[in-house]
């Protein structure tokens, strides 16, 4: 059974930056793509970013681009959200993906296999 588990998340003032990781165990971490996709009170999912199994291909959500940066560690089966010049609107529980499709930067949620159990990010304006 695969496992996600994200961290990183909490408080943090406008303008300033926080880094989410998301772990995952039992599974071949290096034969999934991987996403980041957020969910504000009221809001439905949003899309935030993918990268696909090398890393060699990365997707960004518009709200997003130019601002957040996904990367991945195949060495240490965790993918990372840097996210810098955070807004107010950026408020939301972010949950980190995976997709067993691995050449694929998937922007649609159900078409991912496993989820973490989020982590809360909270811009103060």
């Amino acid at each position: 059974q695969v496992q996600l588990v994200e961290s990183g998340g909490g408080l943090v003032q406008a303008g300033g930056s926080l880094r989410l990781s998301c772990a995952t165990s039992g599974g071949t971490f290096s034969r999934y793509a991987m996403g980041w996709f957020r969910q504000a009170p009221g809001k439905k999912r949003e899309f935030v970013a993918a990268i696909i199994w090398s890393g060699g291909s990365t997707y960004y959500g518009d709200s997003v681009k130019g601002r957040f940066t996904i990367s991945r560690d195949n060495a240490k089966n965790t993918v990372y959200l840097q996210m810098n010049s955070l807004k107010f609107e950026d408020t939301a529980i972010y949950y980190c993906a995976a997709d067993r499709t691995p050449y694929r930067p998937v922007v649609i949620g159900a078409a991912y296999d496993y989820w973490g159990q989020g982590t809360q990010v909270t811009v103060s304006s």
